[in-house]
């Protein structure tokens, strides 16, 4: 189970944190029949590419390029450490997957990429990105702070990890997956979480 997320004591913030806006825009490719929502990107010096999980050492894509391809390198450049942006968008486009977060703007209290030391000054509206989406039936979170975000904007309990629960939004019903964090600090092998995804990718369509 995935530790639950507490509110960062006030002597753990940094003095004048300072308020992020969200540095890129929603992919929203016309179609699309899956939302995926993390929590918020790491600093742009942990950045490998200019698209959503650009951390190298996140593993989205390996997953991705596991469940698709079964191969956890698909969306790696040859001979670097960094990802393949135009390759990765051109797959989501044609599979029909949309990605964004669920914090627009935030406060680091910790000077690292742990998402569990991010403060969420402004949540993404859910709804209207769904407006955006219609043909899109399903909406994963990637990880505990991303769910704890979505779920309290949207108002809804939060299915087990791996699960899902309908909810109402944009005036339609949706399925609202939890999903574990791409992140390798959430203690599950590669195999396993890619395993758990394989099941969201074919419910929503797109696999």
């Amino acid at each position: 189970m995935e530790k639950q997320h507490t509110a960062p004591r006030a002597e753990e913030r940094p003095a004048g944190g300072v308020a992020e806006t969200h540095p890129l825009q929603p992919f929203l490719p016309a179609g699309a029949r899956l939302l995926m929502l993390g929590s918020f990107p790491p600093k742009r010096e942990r950045w490998s590419m200019e698209f959503f999980y650009p951390n190298f050492q996140n593993d989205m894509w390996r997953i991705v390029g596991t469940v698709f391809f079964g191969d956890l390198d698909r969306f790696v450049v040859p001979g670097s450490r960094r990802f393949d942006r135009e390759r990765i968008v051109a797959f989501c486009r044609e599979r029909g997957i949309a990605l964004y977060d669920t914090a627009a703007e935030v406060i680091r209290t910790r000077d690292n990429a742990s998402d569990k030391f991010l403060e969420v000054v402004r949540p993404v509206d859910p709804a209207e990105l769904l407006g955006r989406l219609p043909a899109c039936r399903a909406v994963a979170v990637t990880g505990q702070r991303a769910a704890d975000t979505f779920a309290g904007a949207v108002g809804c309990v939060q299915p087990p990890v791996g699960g899902c629960v309908e909810v109402t939004l944009a005036g339609r019903t949706v399925q609202f997956w939890r999903m574990p964090s791409s992140s390798r600090a959430y203690p599950k092998p590669l195999e396993e979480k890619a395993a758990v995804y394989r099941r969201l990718f074919e419910a929503a369509g797109v696999l």
